[in-house]
C-alpha cells in the first residue's frame, strides 16, 4: 500500500533543499560584498545591485528568485575579477543544482570554469548546454569556443608527446597554473636540445599555436572599431625593408631636437606616455609601444592618442587581455600587437630569452623585438638619455650591438 505520506515528506525535503541553496548563494553574495570594502567599480556596483534584487526577491511570497541568483551570476562574471569570477561559478553551481536542465545555468558554469582556466570541467559544461539547448545555431560563439579548447588541448598532448622521457607540466592543471611550467618545460628542451633540433622546432610551433589559441578573443574587436589584431607574421610584414627609430624621449633628444630628421624615417616608434613636439620629437606615431605596470594596469587612462600600431606589453594574460579590452579606444588606431606579441623577451615561442628583468623598459623590449625579427633596413635607437634611460644591462646589450654611435649618443644604429 502506497503510504500518502511519502510525496509529501520528499516534497519537504526537496524544499529545504531548495532554500538551503538560496540561503547558501546568499551568504556567499555577502561574503563577496564584505570582502570588497569601499573601493567599487562600476561593474562591482552592478554586482551589488543585482545581490539585492535576489535578496528582495527572496522575501516575496510566490516570487521565484532563481533567474535573480542567475543575474548575479551573470554580472559576477562580467566583474571578472578573481573574487567576481569565484563568486559567479559558485551561483552557477547553485543554479545547476537547483535546475539541472537550465540551459541558462549550464552556460554560466561553463563560462565561470572557462575564465579560471579549467577547461577540462568546462567543455563538460558547454557541451551540457548545447545538449539541453539541442538545436546549436543560436549559440555559434559557444561551438566555437568548444573548437578552441579541444584545439588547445591537442596542443598540450602533441607537445608533451615529443619528449615522452621529459618531465612534462600536469595538463589537467588550471590555465594560470600551467602556463608558467609550460614556459619552462619548453625552455628546458630548447636548452637540451638546441633549436635546430626538429623536435624542439615542432615544439616551440605547437606551444606558439597554445599561447594564440590561448589568448585569441582578447581583443573584442566590435568594442575598438576597425582595429585589427596584429600577429608576428603581420609585424614582421610592415617592417621589412623599412627604416625604423625607436624614440626613447629622453633629455639629450630635448636638446638635439632631431624631429625632422625623426621624420624622415618610414617607421617611428614611441614609447609609453610619448609627447609630440614637431621640433623635437617630429610628427609622426607609426608605432606606439607600451608596458603595462602595477596590479590593476586596466585601471589606467584610455590609450587615445592616436597611433597606425600599438604594441601592448604586459604578463601576466588575464591582468594584459582586461587592459586591452579596457583602455582601448575606439579609432585610435589601425592594429593592435595580439597575444604572440605580448612579452617577446620571454615566451619561448619567440625570443624567449632569460636573464632580463621583468620589467625592462618599453624602449629596450621592443628594440630588442625590431632586432630580433632582423627585416629592417636601418634600425636606431634615439635619445636614450634621462629621464627615459635604459638600464644599465639594457644598455649595455645596445653599446655591444652597435654599428654607430654620434658623440653624444642621441643617435645609436644598430644596422
Amino acid at each position: 500500500m502506497t503510504n500518502p505520506l511519502a510525496g509529501l515528506f520528499k516534497a519537504r525535503q526537496k524544499e529545504a533543499a531548495r532554500r538551503d541553496l538560496f540561503t547558501r548563494s546568499m551568504r556567499r553574495c555577502g561574503e563577496y560584498l564584505a570582502a570588497q570594502g569601499d573601493a567599487s567599480t562600476a561593474r562591482q556596483v552592478r554586482v551589488a545591485q543585482a545581490i539585492g534584487v535576489l535578496a528582495t526577491s527572496l522575501d516575496g511570497p510566490s516570487a521565484d528568485p532563481f533567474d535573480a541568483l542567475l543575474k548575479v551570476g551573470e554580472r559576477a562574471l562580467e566583474a571578472g575579477d578573481d573574487h567576481a569570477l569565484a563568486l559567479a561559478l559558485d551561483i552557477a553551481e547553485a543554479s545547476t543544482r537547483l535546475r539541472q536542465r537550465s540551459k541558462g545555468a549550464w552556460r554560466l558554469h561553463a563560462l565561470a570554469l572557462d575564465r579560471l582556466g579549467r577547461d577540462s570541467e568546462a567543455l563538460t559544461s558547454y557541451d551540457r548546454h548545447l545538449a539541453l539547448l539541442q538545436n546549436t545555431d543560436p549559440a555559434p560563439e559557444i561551438v566555437r569556443r568548444i573548437s578552441t579548447l579541444r584545439r588547445r588541448r591537442a596542443c598540450l598532448d602533441a607537445a608533451v608527446a615529443l619528449f615522452p622521457g621529459a618531465e612534462a607540466p600536469r595538463l589537467d592543471r588550471p590555465a594560470a597554473a600551467l602556463a608558467p611550467e609550460l614556459a619552462a618545460f619548453v625552455r628546458t628542451q630548447i636548452d637540451r636540445h638546441g633549436t635546430a633540433d626538429a623536435k624542439v622546432r615542432r615544439l616551440t610551433q605547437l606551444y606558439g599555436g597554445y599561447r594564440r589559441l590561448t589568448e585569441r578573443d582578447a581583443l573584442p574587436l566590435s568594442s575598438v572599431g576597425r582595429t585589427a589584431p596584429l600577429g608576428v607574421t603581420g609585424l614582421r610584414g610592415l617592417l621589412a625593408g623599412r627604416s625604423v627609430c625607436v624614440v626613447a624621449d629622453g633629455e639629450a633628444l630635448a636638446r638635439g631636437g632631431p624631429g625632422a630628421e625623426i621624420d624622415a624615417y618610414d617607421v617611428v616608434v614611441h614609447c609609453d606616455d610619448f609627447r609630440i613636439d614637431a621640433p623635437v620629437t617630429g610628427t609622426r606615431t607609426d608605432i606606439h609601444a607600451l608596458s603595462l605596470r602595477g596590479a590593476t594596469p586596466w585601471e589606467g587612462p584610455a590609450w587615445g592618442r592616436r597611433a597606425d600600431v600599438r604594441l601592448v606589453f604586459g604578463d601576466p594574460a588575464g591582468p594584459w587581455r582586461r587592459a586591452v579590452r579596457q583602455r582601448l579606444v575606439a579609432g585610435a588606431q589601425d592594429h593592435v600587437g595580439d597575444a604572440s606579441l605580448r612579452r617577446p623577451l620571454t615566451d619561448p615561442a619567440l625570443l624567449g630569452e632569460s636573464g632580463w628583468d621583468p620589467s625592462t623598459t618599453t624602449a629596450f623590449t621592443v628594440l630588442r623585438l625590431l632586432d630580433f625579427l632582423d627585416v629592417s633596413s636601418r634600425l636606431d635607437l634615439i635619445g636614450p638619455g634621462l629621464p627615459g634611460r635604459l638600464r644599465p644591462e639594457e644598455a649595455e646589450w645596445v653599446r655591444t650591438r652597435a654599428v654607430h654611435a654620434d658623440d653624444s649618443e642621441t643617435r645609436i644604429a644598430l644596422r
